[in-house]
């Protein structure tokens, strides 16, 4: 068995090497900020990618996994950890469950994004959680078209739009008052960042669909998954659809689990106000 390595940059990997040592698997390391073209070739012969660090880190090794189809497992060594599976005390006896098959697949879908300037691309990428339109550092709205397929389905004024996946409904787009969705659904969601009207609400999309946001006159940044940024100017669209393939997940706890992380890391669902287990005899 081999596996990739994806570490945040400041995760020591002595005391790994020897888990995965001990474990019988072939490693090798791919730095999270690094490119996944040079390494293609080591991918194809690679039966897991395990990454170390937050889910910033589990996002980068998810773009590295998901064209090639390679289950990923996350470690997580950061804060919030919605989308890693193991504490590192774990890791030894999470590699025993998946040499012998112990070990469900959670599929996700990828979101792939194009910048076009009329018939050209301008630049492309592929994203896990979201791609987000936004004004570049100026108090001025920007004017925006948007539409599926071939349908234009309105103009907005807005400090930007998002488009996300299921995966990425429980993170910006759920600060821009987006809803969550189970995150094995194909659906997108578009949710507009502080439109201009309040009748302007998220969307969630069909799986299959194409978004397309055309700028009308201002600038903007496009970002995908908060690491990439690319500039675009008035006329520019961007093109935003799943992407064919989705992400193996490596999961050895229920479906269920989802909804205990909301409550435990979000607080979804538990009271501001917690109620006394028995008020008999309260006031």
């Amino acid at each position: 068995m081999r596996a990739c390595i994806v570490p945040h940059p400041k995760v020591e990997l002595d005391g790994v090497a020897d888990v995965f040592r001990r474990a019988g698997v072939e490693t090798w390391r791919h730095d999270r900020e690094a490119p996944g073209e040079p390494v293609t070739s080591k991918l194809e012969n690679t039966d897991l990618v395990v990454t170390l660090g937050g889910d910033g880190t589990f996002l980068h090794g998810a773009r590295l996994a998901l064209p090639h189809g390679i289950p990923v497992l996350g470690v997580n060594l950061g804060r919030l950890g919605m989308l890693t599976e193991l504490e590192p005390a774990g890791l030894e006896a999470g590699l025993a469950r998946f040499q012998a098959g112990d070990y469900r697949v959670e599929e996700r879908t990828g979101i792939l994004s194009e910048l076009r300037q009329k018939d050209e691309v301008l630049e492309r990428s592929l994203g896990l959680n979201e791609i987000l339109v936004h004004r570049i550092p100026s108090v001025k709205l920007i004017r925006f078209q948007m539409g599926m397929d071939s349908v234009e389905i309105g103009t907005i004024d807005a400090d930007g739009v998002l488009v996300a996946t299921a995966t990425g409904s429980t993170a910006y787009a759920l600060a821009l008052g987006g809803p969550i969705l189970e995150p094995t659904l194909a659906d997108l969601v578009l949710v507009p960042m502080n439109p201009f009207a309040l009748t302007v609400r998220p969307i969630v999309l069909r799986p299959g669909v194409e978004v397309w946001v055309r700028l009308a006159a201002n600038p903007a940044s496009v970002t995908t998954d908060g690491y990439l940024t690319w500039s675009a100017g008035p006329g520019d669209e961007l093109h935003v659809r799943a992407y064919p393939k989705r992400l193996k997940v490596v999961r050895f706890r229920g479906a269920e689990e989802f909804y205990r992380l909301l409550r435990q890391k979000i607080g979804w669902g538990a009271p501001l106000v917690p109620r006394p287990a028995d008020e008999a005899g309260r006031c």
